[in-house]
């Protein structure tokens, strides 16, 4: 109950901090700009096609310069024919994006125009912001009162542009040109609200365009009625539209830039607001609050995902979730004209999730070292490693398994205690030094260390980790074990011989038994050990117990003794009732080094001895203990039994 409430605590902490960061980072610039890039993408899939009978071009083009025979800037009564020769078409609203704040060098051209001036015309004006440590000061541009006095209106041509260079945004005037020309058009406008986004409708050029010198004869050059109930929009647009590493005159980056990497024309520019405006397509922001909003509820949905665990559903689950909320974005901005971008969102969802994938791992690190270091006392290093990998293989609880176990002690050991009462330290360091070289043949074999009981060591195998050969790899520890005890006694001779003092012999008896057992976590809910109980590990005691009456290090249970016949030199030596068993179990022994030919005079060593046919005087003895040096004081003590039992007949 502990661990998923912690989980679940742990994860409103995180969402709760990730939404406080990218709610705090979504008011910077650089965040805002980053939206912005996302809305030119988002707003150039599936783009809305042109809206019908929306304004025509005429362009102030190369091949109208070539046509007209001069360079920019015209003279005046060439705008004077283009708006009369327009006006007579049937254009219903004119908008000269050129300003006329000047006079010309001739005031008769400057006349002429004035004359061809109404109230079907807008000329641009211009607003800009000096900036000085002085002071700031806006500066307005406008055209002649002698064009404005025959009843032209003044549209403001100003543009926004963001961070970037790009232009994105609905102007701000109340009065600019765009706006003014629907107004003199006859459309009725809804104010945009404040940086309002503008919806493009494709590349460079995508508006009907015509040439300047095309439009001054329409009769001419272009179809009847190109002109009739249309708003025409004048301005410089170059037929080839500049890149935007080239630049150009009256030219801006667009969010269809991102794709065509071609600047749009500022009368092009002004035709799509003037679009925006009549039609009620611009895209409104959607407010702060709703970014964060919408970021918290992307840093819950991500917790909620990964509220019981991390893992590759948690990559899964993240694509998902961002693609559906660039769907959404998308869908909102589509049909709801509100854009709300899709990053601040999708950056809670992965940082959520990225980050309690981070803890996870943490935890799971955590849990490996935990694991190695329970387990690296008791197991072989590539088992601890194992289990780190896989805690799987772990079960928690106990479960039934076939366990070879192996006992082991120190023979004569109170004696020993005994002799160094007066030095508890050395006592340790005797026995720690044993123990030591036993421990590690337990665990070069792969076997689990139960506990040291004393001067005793328990161990087992097929637990926690499948063993398929757990009894051969059980035997092979114990003969590693006597192997290791002689190297002991070798060292001790030598530093008793070296410090001229008693010379110290360690002797141990191992017992080993296969069988079913539990296996898992005994003990109390505060305090338990990784063991194994069942009757198997209680005959596996009692072995190593009988040894020593046998005069043999290691006795090996039936079930351990079938599982490895043919791998070691088996012998059987006796079928007895061990304490706190009533069954007759027989036992058997390694015989190190015994030929085929001694094994099968063993045998028949046996079939005699169970039939009462031996006898102590028989020679069998004596070539036994030659052919099986091994077992030599085990024949000894059969003779002495023997011998014992004539006595008393006697």
């Amino acid at each position: 109950m502990r661990r998923p409430l912690e989980r679940r605590i742990k994860l409103l902490a995180l969402a709760a901090f990730v939404t406080a960061a990218l709610g705090l980072a979504s008011g910077t610039g650089a965040w805002a700009l980053n939206e912005l890039r996302s809305f030119d993408y988002l707003s150039t899939i599936g783009r809305m096609p042109l809206p019908p009978n929306g304004p025509v071009i005429v362009a102030i083009d190369e091949p109208s310069m070539a046509e007209i025979g001069r360079q920019w800037p015209w003279p005046r009564s060439l705008h004077a024919t283009l708006v009369e020769a327009l006006r007579k078409a049937g254009a219903k609203a004119i908008g000269i994006d050129v300003i006329f704040a000047e006079p010309s060098s001739d005031e008769a051209n400057d006349h002429r125009l004035a004359t061809a001036m109404g109230p079907d015309v807008v000329l641009a004006g211009d607003q800009s912001l000096l900036e000085s440590p002085q002071a700031d000061q806006f500066i307005r541009t406008e055209p002649l009162a002698v064009f404005t006095g025959k009843g032209a209106r003044t549209g403001i041509a100003s543009v926004d542009l963001g961070g970037d260079g790009t232009l994105r945004e609905i102007p701000s005037y109340h009065d600019g040109f765009a706006a003014v020309l629907a107004e003199v058009a006859g459309t009725r406008l809804t104010p945009p609200p404040q940086s309002a986004l503008i919806q493009t409708f494709g590349p460079a050029r995508t508006y009907p365009t015509v040439s300047y010198y095309q439009a001054l004869a329409p009769e001419s050059f272009l179809p009847e009625g190109t002109f009739r109930d249309r708003v025409v929009v004048v301005g410089l647009s170059l037929q080839n539209a500049p890149s935007i590493n080239d630049g150009g005159a009256d030219a801006f980056a667009s969010s269809d830039t991102v794709h065509s990497n071609r600047l749009v024309s500022g009368v092009e520019m002004q035709a799509t607001i003037y679009d925006n405006l009549a039609n009620d397509l611009f895209i409104d922001r959607a407010p702060r609050s709703a970014v964060i909003a919408a970021i918290a509820a992307a840093a819950v949905l991500a917790a909620l995902s990964v509220l019981r665990m991390t893992g590759w559903r948690t990559l899964a689950y993240t694509v998902a979730a961002l693609t559906s909320i660039v769907v959404l974005s998308y869908a909102l901005m589509r049909f709801g004209q509100v854009f709300l971008s899709p990053i601040g969102p999708g950056l809670a969802f992965a940082f959520v999730a990225a980050g309690q994938t981070g803890l996870d791992y943490a935890e799971e690190r955590r849990r490996r070292r935990e694991i190695t270091r329970a387990f690296s006392q008791y197991l072989s290093p590539a088992l601890v490693e194992r289990l780190a990998r896989d805690p799987s293989h772990l079960k928690l609880g106990g479960e039934r398994r076939m366990l070879s176990i192996l006992f082991c002690d120190i023979r004569g050991f109170t004696t020993i205690a005994e002799q160094m009462k007066d030095d508890p330290e050395g006592l340790t360091t005797l026995v720690n030094r044993l123990l030591t070289p036993l421990s590690e043949a337990v665990l070069k074999q792969g076997g689990t260390i139960d506990k040291y009981i004393g001067d005793c060591l328990m161990a087992f195998w097929n637990a926690p980790l499948d063993d398929p050969d757990h009894a051969a790899h059980a035997v092979q520890a114990a003969l590693d074990m006597l192997a290791a005890l002689d190297e002991v006694n070798e060292e001790l001779k030598a530093e008793a011989k070296k410090e001229q003092s008693p010379l110290q012999t360690l002797r141990i008896g191992i017992g080993i038994n296969t069988g079913e057992c539990i296996v898992g976590n005994m003990g109390s809910v505060r305090r338990f050990d990784y063991s194994a109980l069942g009757d198997a590990v209680n005959l596996a005691s009692r072995l190593e117990t009988t040894s020593k009456d046998y005069g043999i290090s290691l006795l090996l249970g039936e079930s351990t003794a079938a599982l490895v016949e043919n791998i070691f030199p088996i012998a059987e030596l006796d079928r007895i009732s061990v304490k706190g068993r009533t069954a007759v179990s027989p036992v058997f022994t390694v015989a190190v080094g015994a030929h085929k030919d001694a094994l099968i005079r063993h045998r028949a060593f046996l079939e005699a001895k169970y039939d009462g046919k031996l006898k102590a005087r028989d020679v069998i003895f004596d070539k036994l203990k030659s052919a099986l040096p091994p077992l030599a004081r085990y024949y000894e003590r059969e003779r002495s039994k023997l011998n014992m039992s004539r006595s008393k007949k006697t």
